[in-house]
């Protein structure tokens, strides 16, 4: 995955609707009918899994993890997201 490769979602105020799955054999972003599929290898527990993918949604789009904020599923698989700016 490329630094920036979703860059055009990387408007302030933009809600990202995630699908997570922990435990993957390697990190890996995609996006499909507007839901950004995110595998990370981190475990779902203690959060871990929840700052990998931010950590890594953030590099997809171009901006600095601390810019995007967790509004619903901190425990769940499905995530939102918002991009503030």
């Amino acid at each position: 995955m490329k630094k920036g490769q979703f860059s055009e979602f990387a408007q302030k105020g933009a809600t990202l609707q995630v699908r997570v799955t922990p435990n993957a054999s390697r990190d890996k972003i995609d996006l499909r009918d507007g839901v950004f599929h995110i595998a990370v290898t981190a475990t779902p527990e203690n959060g871990k899994a929840t700052a990998a993918v931010q950590k890594l949604l953030a590099k997809a789009l171009g901006v600095a993890k601390t810019d995007l904020t967790l509004t619903h599923g901190a425990t769940s698989r499905d995530k939102t997201w918002v991009l503030r700016g």
